[in-house]
């Protein structure tokens, strides 16, 4: 039987090719019918779909459809918190153990202890369903340790106590003093950085760990110049020099691909600090916390996680309750109550902290940084902490 060419329109086509373009018909109108089709061709040729894809991709937006779900972003608004679902009661048999091993191996056991201390504290951490997870090792923070000993302390060391010893003329030994006394002081925030940077890097949460792309002699200047700037103004300059060290911490804090951010100015806790300092006296030291809780709500709700930003509901009175009580509660117990009230600490800190916005966790990826732990082990020498558990 005759027919037309589709694509020249010729009539009397005899055959499967047009005589006059020279088209084979059958495949020309397959070609048409795949175009018309579009990228929905291979679903329609499943059982289920042929009365649903036309309509589906004929409704406008908005209409009902719902992407599929390899597509669909996770980024969703809403609050979030963080909560711990272990016991003090756990933590205190973890505890027993550990200071059981530490005392029969005098004191080597000690860095294996903090490790399963952080371990059960992170594993008991949940958030929007998946818990954190902590990777670091005891061997990892003891060779961090013992670099720590043989690179810095024992330097410093001998070099305050050589001069004492030999009878050194008094201008020797004052100049060695005082260039330990420098030379710790160099120390203290190459501990800081460290320990942080050491701990973030063995922190993840579902797969993806978080890390601190921080030069660290960019922290020990901030550090000195501005410790030094605090002593000068008779610790006046002090507000505006902890907004310098949170803002330089939290924005060279990555989770994965993504980066936290900052945008606090000292000048917003000059004028709490003062308010603070004036009543100091006649509040016995309270007042100290009403300026911690204005500043951990002002530190939160000036930090932001891509699209999202946290902020905290932490009040002076709740949190003078907590550490008082904490203190009294460590005296009375001479210690042993310390798991249920770290608990105790750790509850109240996530019942006061929330993460508000969405979050595209599905464009995080995972980059791991490598990272040694002798800043950790230099921080358990000087004392030095950020916070960090």
């Amino acid at each position: 039987m005759a027919d037309t060419c589709p694509k020249c329109g010729f009539a009397e086509v005899g055959s499967d090719r047009c005589p006059q373009c020279g088209v084979v018909i059958a495949l020309y109108q397959a070609s048409l019918e795949k175009l018309r089709r579009g990228p929905q061709a291979a679903a329609r040729a499943m059982p289920s779909t042929p009365t649903l894809a036309a309509p589906v991709a004929a409704r406008p937006p908005g209409a009902g459809m719902t992407a599929p779900a390899a597509a669909r972003p996770t980024a969703t608004d809403g609050a979030r918190r963080a909560r711990f679902m272990g016991s003090g009661a756990a933590l205190f048999g973890i505890h027993v153990v550990n200071v059981l091993l530490t005392l029969l191996t005098l004191g080597v056991y000690f860095f294996w202890a903090k490790v399963k201390v952080r371990a059960y504290l992170f594993s008991e951490t949940d958030f929007e369903g998946d818990r954190f997870a902590y990777h670091g090792t005891g061997r990892e923070m003891f060779v961090g340790f013992l670099k720590a000993l043989v690179f810095f302390f024992i330097p410093i060391t001998l070099l305050s106590m050589l001069p004492e010893l030999t009878g050194a003329p008094l201008p020797v030994r004052y100049g060695a003093s005082m260039l330990s006394y420098l030379l710790a002081s160099f120390f203290v925030p190459m501990a800081m950085i460290g320990a942080r940077r050491y701990r973030l890097s063995r922190t993840s949460w579902r797969g993806i760990r978080f890390s601190l792309r921080a030069p660290t002699w960019d922290f020990v200047r901030l550090w000195s110049w501005n410790t030094f700037v605090v002593a000068f103004t008779l610790g006046l300059y002090y507000p505006i020099y902890i907004m310098r060290r949170q803002d330089f911490l939290t924005r060279h804090m990555w989770f994965g691909s993504q980066r936290f951010g900052f945008d606090g100015r000292g000048r917003d806790l000059f004028w709490p600090f003062v308010g603070m300092l004036v009543l100091f006296p006649f509040t016995l030291g309270l007042s100290w916390f009403g300026f911690a809780a204005k500043k951990a709500r002002y530190f939160a709700a000036h930090t932001t996680f891509g699209s999202a930003r946290f902020q905290s509901s932490v009040r002076a009175l709740p949190l003078a309750w907590l550490t008082i009580s904490n203190l009294l509660g460590l005296v009375f117990t001479l210690g042993l109550a310390w798991p249920w009230l770290s608990v105790r600490s750790l509850r109240f800190a996530y019942a006061n902290l929330t993460l508000d916005g969405p979050l595209a966790l599905d464009t995080i990826t995972q980059q791991a940084q490598t990272v040694t732990a002798t800043g950790e082990g230099l921080a358990g020498f000087l004392d030095a902490d950020l916070g960090l558990t």
